[in-house]
């Protein structure tokens, strides 16, 4: 097993909303010794009920400030929408990011799902295989930008013609590029090509094991080997000393214990094996409770992290 790393998810919504929580917790994270903070690209918050006039923070705006306010976290989103920023901006949004924070950003992107956001916004929102086909391209314009004097790129949505970016990413040859999604036929064939991650959200054991074995026959079309694209995993944890609290938090916060990691510090390392065993390297883990407390994400530190180092 090689080298597991831990990250915290948060919203920018609920109580996330309130800066002054995020941040803290945030801050927290970077203390604890926690691998990387991820935030979420949504214009609004999208409960199963529909759109909320909650506050919700918006990403990037946020993540540049949070650069500020810690030390040794690496910083990302999973993930940025492709058709809310145009991609050679992005480019540069990034490296600009990368420089200030001394080299810790982390990049996730994906083809956007909520069709809502688009509609409210005045983006469009096209099928399934033109929003892959834009996301193929912006990434490509994206390595372009990172690496090139002046970026050059004509393709069928997007165009750069002579596009400088300085300065460059610190990260060398750029910051990790993660694409987010499932979708067997295309998203997971643009991980294949272009990707140096993949990030999964809230499936099963299982569920990942047959994502990884679409994936891998994707690489082989591409000539890549399987093993460069890293294995990441999303999704919510709850966290427990003994059966007793597990229960009584089950009952304030209903988690459900297929798709998450839920159980005592020894049944959750139990429960991360199983992913360490598919190859999954990082976790980015929603803990329910920590805008209240850091309780759970100590506790973590303290008692699941080091079986894993």
């Amino acid at each position: 097993m090689g080298k597991v790393r831990f990250g915290v998810k948060t919203s920018q919504a609920r109580d996330y909303g309130d800066w002054s929580t995020l941040k803290r917790v945030w801050v927290e994270a970077d203390r604890l010794g926690f691998h990387s903070g991820w935030l979420f690209d949504h214009l609004f918050e999208l409960p199963g009920a529909g759109p909320s006039t909650e506050p919700c923070l918006e990403a990037w705006t946020c993540l540049t400030a949070l650069a500020s306010e810690t030390r040794r976290l690496r910083l990302g989103v999973t993930v940025l929408c492709n058709n809310y920023r145009n991609p050679a901006i992005l480019a540069k949004m990034a490296s600009t990011l990368d420089v200030i924070s001394g080299g810790r950003l982390e990049f996730g992107i994906g083809s956007g799902w909520a069709s809502v956001e688009h509609e409210a916004y005045g983006i469009p929102f096209e099928r399934p295989v033109v929003r892959i086909r834009k996301l193929r391209e912006a990434v490509r314009i994206i390595r372009l930008m990172w690496a090139e004097e002046k970026a050059t790129y004509h393709g069928k949505y997007f165009t750069v013609d002579g596009a400088i970016n300085n300065p460059k990413p610190l990260q060398k040859p750029h910051p990790p590029i993660w694409i987010g999604g499932g979708g067997e036929k295309l998203t997971l064939r643009a991980i294949a090509e272009l990707a140096d991650g993949c990030n999964f959200i809230s499936i099963s054991p299982e569920e990942y094991k047959h994502k990884i074995e679409i994936l891998q026959g994707h690489c082989e079309r591409y000539g890549r080997n399987p093993a460069e694209v890293q294995r990441s995993w999303q999704g919510r944890i709850l966290l427990a000393r003994d059966a007793r609290e597990l229960k009584e938090k089950m009952q304030r916060s209903p988690v459900d214990i297929t798709h998450n990691i839920v159980g005592t510090p020894e049944e959750c390392v139990r429960r991360i094996g199983e992913y360490t065993d598919l190859g999954v390297s990082l976790f980015m883990l929603v803990f329910p409770e920590a805008a209240r407390s850091s309780e759970s994400m100590e506790l973590f530190m303290d008692r699941v992290a080091p079986s894993f180092t």
